[in-house]
């Protein structure tokens, strides 16, 4: 994750100008291989010892630059340096000549900040209000490697997956927390339908070629994998999208330099076929809605590595689609969620998105990490109108928390300034004014008892508002303080149940 796989190269530019509009050479080598298949980052958005140390030898090894010092395959296995290969991410040939990447590169390094200015979370915040927090222990274990958190309302439970593959549920009457199985590797889906079981689990987490992943059924002591070599799924999504009385799952492959946004539709013996909607990596959420009114349900997907972008994949007939890229961000902007909502109240879906995964090549506060809201014109063209900046910003809930008739927010940075602002991990923006995006913050005052990582929500309580329930991964994508990191390991805090005090 991080940067994105940044300066994935597909195609090579056959013949480079620069007479025609009489401009220096380095910007139209920077705006012709920067941009071939992303929007090219601002080189301003990237302090200048980011881009010599990390981003520039990633790459020249994508233009095929390869030396013992700058290479793709070192410490890889064999069997991932063959995967990685057969991606075709870095060409066995330079696509560039030695004099132009040099030119091209000292010119990024020379108009490179020497900082980046992060003017995030400059404004106070209130201590949390809205919610009562009730800190849950599941385990006796110091720690905790959620991977996966879901309320499930039908069965009044909360289930948890973590990164050993192990799922459980927690009775919201009983308190009582119940080991359901081990699903080999880390978890990020499950749902419970009867005696049913149903699992996704990614794979190997870390970034990596080799497709480990698997969607499983389980009932009883059987156990049925419906797709295998899946490429680190992180979100799945079941739905009879063509209303034939049988289920499609599509299953987000984030992967890495390689990933895919996938359908699984089952066959008349009763096993599944797939099919790839969108052949990228970085796919990490879907959303069902009909976007065109035309009575099917269409996707709205988030790609959040290289071209990170917005997409609605129409449904014609037959589960087919046609694809539209709606929204793009730059490759440096870190896209981790998103949410339809009607925020203006026009009877159109808008789209809202959070910006601030900050875990591999280009770690650094970044001012335009945050939340973004994307207005819908009515014709599915979205225009961003605001932004409130958040380093790290990872997940998001758009709901009406207090009932007002407008939507508030809550937010999860995995990446805040844990040196300044630590109390930043969880944010709830009560929405003062929608008209002039004016919110009130409200905050978490113990930052000691755990670093939150996923987030949902639900009327849990029965009283006829929505509560949210946090989920704690101790695990440190990044640097942080000494005394947060052992507070961490050490809390037996496993959830946060933040009750809405609405009702």
């Amino acid at each position: 994750m991080g940067f994105k796989t940044v300066f994935y190269i597909s195609f090579i530019f056959l013949f480079i100008s620069c007479s025609s509009e009489n401009r220096p050479k380095e910007v139209v080598l920077y705006e012709n291989y920067c941009a071939s298949c992303h929007i090219a980052p601002d080189i301003q958005d990237l302090p200048k010892d980011i881009w010599e140390n990390f981003v520039l030898p990633d790459m020249a090894a994508r233009m095929g630059i390869i030396t013992s010092e700058n290479h793709p395959y070192y410490k890889l296995s064999f069997r991932e340096q063959m995967a990685v290969i057969k991606s075709g991410v870095y060409p066995s040939k330079p696509i560039i000549n030695e004099k132009d990447w040099e030119l091209l590169k000292n010119y990024i390094i020379e108009m490179a900040p020497d900082s980046l200015v992060n003017n995030a979370n400059e404004t106070s915040g209130s201590v949390l209000n809205q919610f009562n927090a009730t800190p849950v222990m599941l385990d006796s274990v110091e720690g905790s490697l959620f991977t996966f958190l879901k309320i499930d309302s039908i069965n009044n439970q909360i289930l948890t997956g973590n990164r050993k593959g192990e799922l459980s549920s927690y009775n919201l009457a009983t308190k009582e927390n119940k080991f359901i199985g081990y699903f080999d590797l880390a978890i990020t889906d499950a749902r419970i339908v009867g005696d049913s079981v149903y699992v996704t689990n990614m794979g190997i987490m870390d970034p990596n070629e080799i497709p480990r992943g698997r969607s499983i059924l389980r009932n009883g002591n059987s156990t049925a994998v419906l797709q295998d070599s899946l490429h680190r799924p992180v979100h799945t999504l079941y739905i009879d999208l063509d209303k034939n009385g049988s289920e499609e799952i599509i299953i987000s492959e984030f992967g890495n330099l390689r990933g895919k946004l996938t359908l699984l539709e089952k066959d008349s013996y009763g096993f599944y076929k797939n099919r790839t909607l969108l052949n990228l990596p970085g796919a990490i959420r879907v959303i069902p809605k009909d976007m065109n009114n035309d009575g099917k349900d269409d996707l709205v997907v988030m790609a959040a590595q290289g071209d990170e972008a917005v997409y609605i994949l129409y449904q014609k007939d037959n589960l087919e689609f046609s694809v539209e890229k709606v929204i793009r961000f730059s490759p440096v902007y870190g896209s981790s969620w998103f949410e339809l909502v009607d925020y203006n109240g026009d009877g159109f879906d808008d789209i809202i998105t959070v910006n601030g995964d900050n875990a591999d090549k280009s770690f650094v506060h970044k001012p335009y990490h945050g939340m973004r809201i994307h207005l819908n014109d009515g014709e599915n063209n979205f225009k961003e109108t605001y932004f409130y900046p958040l380093n790290g910003a990872t997940r998001l809930i758009a709901k009406d928390f207090d009932q007002d008739g407008d939507i508030d927010f809550a937010l999860l940075a995995t990446f805040p300034d844990y040196e300044k602002h630590p109390e930043y991990n969880f944010v709830y923006l009560n929405n003062v004014n929608s008209s002039n995006y004016t919110f009130k913050q409200e905050l978490l005052a113990d930052t000691k008892m755990a670093r939150w990582f996923l987030i949902d929500s639900a009327d849990i309580d029965g009283d006829g508002d929505e509560d949210i329930v946090l989920s704690a991964l101790t695990y440190s994508f990044t640097p942080v303080p000494k005394e947060l990191e052992e507070a961490w390991s050490e809390s037996y805090t496993d959830l946060l149940i933040l009750e809405n005090k609405l009702h």
